[in-house]
């Protein structure tokens, strides 16, 4: 696996504010902190402004099922060798 880079980022315990509130809302919706959610912890806007892509992409009504849309997430990762 290649190395990745050092990003910094705000530990979870020591979240306050606004960033505490997206950390809680990740614990709440997958019950731990993904790192490509942490890694953002630098920036919560941004953060939130993600999560909300990704909710109108993946959770939201669409002509495709959920699997359908993981599936080609996971396939769009491995064709631009991504660990997903």
């Amino acid at each position: 696996m290649p190395l990745m880079p050092y990003i910094e980022q705000i530990e979870i315990a020591k979240a306050t504010g606004f960033l505490k509130k997206q950390f809680d809302q990740a614990l709440e919706r997958a019950g731990r902190v993904w790192h490509i959610v942490h890694i953002m912890s630098l920036n919560p806007r941004a953060m939130d402004a993600s999560m909300k892509f990704y909710g109108a992409l993946m959770v939201a009504s669409s002509p495709l099922a959920r699997w359908q849309r993981e599936m080609l997430a996971v396939v769009t990762a491995k064709a631009n060798d991504c660990f997903y």
